[in-house]
């Protein structure tokens, strides 16, 4: 069943839905993306786009770019062996514009040791000042559920207002929303995203609580992935016509670099846009 065909619940119409947000979840080492880091602090300061050629969209004027909600910093899989001075600077700029930094942290489904990951997240606290915690491939099972609220005590304890986001990639047990600030519910290919459903428990919970990450999307459709983020109540989005290295925890790649409508992505999901 698509999402079209599922029955309509006022709570998750887009009708009326309040505007997207973006996430970026791990653009390559600033030394490799110059521009993607050049772009995001471009957004991040809430860049004015050029005006609209006359006769498109709303008329003449200026738009502004959609909020970034956050934006995640991996030196080398995690905050790397030493500061980076190339990461220092990047870090520094995005911070400065209020957007959320976080850390990245590889969870490995669960099977990393507890005290390596308290270890990276305390480097990433002192090098980076990080404002809280992006907790890749982290698990969706209720047996893991107990291990990982400990670690979120834990990297809630580094920093009062620290955020922390689950990246799960796909619906986990209903647990897990109780420790963190936002769950990616979604992360994989345009083509099983179209015909994705939402669990029902997430109806309980407002969007800003849900990111979903696509990648594949081509230009033509991105309209329609935009609508499905809206139905299905997620805040945060992040598409891209970038695609994966195939295995199924090998999205990062598609991630690394800017999509090539990035312009045209971020200006349709901003104030005053909507379906």
């Amino acid at each position: 069943m698509s999402h079209l065909s599922a029955p309509v619940d006022s709570a998750r119409a887009p009708t009326g839905a309040g505007p997207l947000g973006v996430g970026v979840p791990g653009f390559a080492h600033p030394l490799l993306a110059p521009a993607e880091w050049a772009e995001l602090l471009r957004a991040a300061r809430g860049f004015v786009l050029p005006p609209e050629p006359e006769g498109v969209g709303a008329g003449p004027g200026y738009r502004r770019m959609t909020p970034v909600h956050w934006a995640v910093l991996n030196v080398c899989n995690g905050p790397g062996a030493c500061p980076d001075p190339h990461c220092l600077p990047a870090a520094a700029r995005i911070r400065e514009t209020g957007v959320r930094l976080l850390g990245h942290l590889d969870l490995g489904r669960g099977a990393r040791p507890y005290a390596e990951l308290i270890a990276d997240a305390h480097r990433y606290r002192e090098w980076y000042k990080v404002d809280g915690f992006w907790l890749d491939r982290c698990p969706t099972d209720r047996t893991l559920l107990p291990a990982t609220r400990r670690l979120a005590g834990a990297l809630r304890a580094l920093e009062d207002d620290g955020y922390l986001v689950f990246s799960h990639g796909a619906h986990p047990h209903p647990g897990y929303a109780e420790s963190a600030d936002q769950l990616v519910t979604f992360a994989g290919s345009w083509a099983d995203y179209r015909w994705s459903q939402v669990a029902e428990w997430t109806a309980d919970y407002p969007p800003d609580r849900f990111c979903h990450l696509v990648h594949g999307v081509p230009r033509t459709h991105l309209d329609e992935a935009l609508r499905i983020a809206r139905w299905q109540g997620a805040g945060t989005v992040y598409l891209t016509d970038r695609r994966a290295a195939g295995a199924a925890d090998a999205a990062a790649v598609a991630w690394e670099s800017l999509p090539g409508y990035w312009d045209t992505f971020v200006s349709r999901i901003g104030p005053g846009v909507s379906e």
